[in-house]
Parts: structure tokens; sequence; C-alpha cells
């Protein structure tokens, strides 16, 4: 006996056309969706590494001009640290040459002590002269201390400016918010 297929058996033709058009059609718009849904993916992956490439531009530039500015406030720095030592190094030549001034003025003031007092007579006169000499050079002494510490307190104050200057740039520039 023959294995017969049931179209042979029940006479009737199977037409599958329809069938395969409808796969066919579903295949390609499953296919279709798939190709949107990645082109959709790639467009988003793109909008987001401009979006990164962007942000991360932005944030060199902000870091760039900071390190712009630190090496700017660190040479305004520099140049302060550098004035003021030149204030200073003027300033401490200067009370040298009052200090030498002062001791020159002493020392004449002594041997002219001196010469008198051996030109002197007596005792009582040897002793006024001293008390005299002693009285003047601690007068002088006082006087030309106030005028060196005077002049120390000024020399202080102006090389402590440009220092100063730059503290108070440094407290207003970085105190404020970002």
């Amino acid at each position: 006996m023959a294995v017969k297929s049931k179209t042979e058996e029940t006479g009737a033709a199977f037409d599958g056309a329809p069938a395969v058009a409808f796969a066919t059609e579903a295949g390609t718009k499953g296919i279709e969706q798939t190709v949107a849904a990645l082109k959709d993916g790639m467009a988003q992956a793109t909008a987001g590494i401009e979006k990164t490439q962007a942000k991360v531009k932005e944030g060199m530039e902000k870091a760039m001009k900071t390190a712009e500015e630190f090496v700017a406030f660190g040479q305004g720095n520099l140049e302060a640290v550098m004035k003021a030592g030149q204030i200073w190094a003027a300033g401490v030549q200067d009370l040298g040459k009052q200090v030498a001034a002062t001791a020159q003025g002493t020392y004449e003031e002594s041997m002219a002590t001196f010469k008198a007092m051996s030109s002197v007579k007596s005792l009582k006169d040897a002793i006024d002269m001293q008390a005299g000499f002693a009285r003047t050079a601690i007068e002088k002494t006082l006087a030309e201390s106030g005028k060196l510490t005077d002049a120390s307190i000024k020399l202080t104050e102006q090389t402590l400016a440009p220092l100063t200057a730059r503290v108070s740039m440094a407290v207003e520039k970085f105190a404020k918010p970002v």
C-alpha cells in the first residue's frame, strides 16, 4: 500500500502563497523595526557622546583658565615678595646709615670730651665735665633710639604693604563662591 498525502486523499490542492507572503511581510517589518531601533540607538549614542565631549571640553577650558589664574596669582605673589625684599633692603641700608651717623657723632663727641678732660685743672671740673658728657650722651641715645624705632616701624609697614595687598586680593578672589 502506498502512502498518500492529505492533499491527495482530500483531493484539495494547498495554496501556501498567502502564508509565505504574510511571513515575508512580518520578517521584513521585524528587520525594519530592528534597523530603525539600531538607527535610533546610534543617534542617541552619538548625541550622548557629543554631549559628553562638550562637557569634557568645557571642564578642560575651566581647568585651563583656573591654572592660568593660579600661575598669574603666583607670579603676582613672587613680584610682591621681590618688591617687599627691595623695600626692606633699602630700608635696612638707610637704618644702617642712620646708626653709623649716630655712632660717628657719638665718637666725635667722646673724643672732644676726652681732649677737654685732658686739659682740666681740678677733679671737680673733670667730674662736672664727665657728668655733662654722660647726660648729653643719654639724651642723644634716647632721642636716636626713638628715631630708630620710628624708622624701623615705618620700614616694617612699607615692607609689608605689597604682601598685605596680595593677601587682601587673595581673600577677595578666592573667598567668593564659584
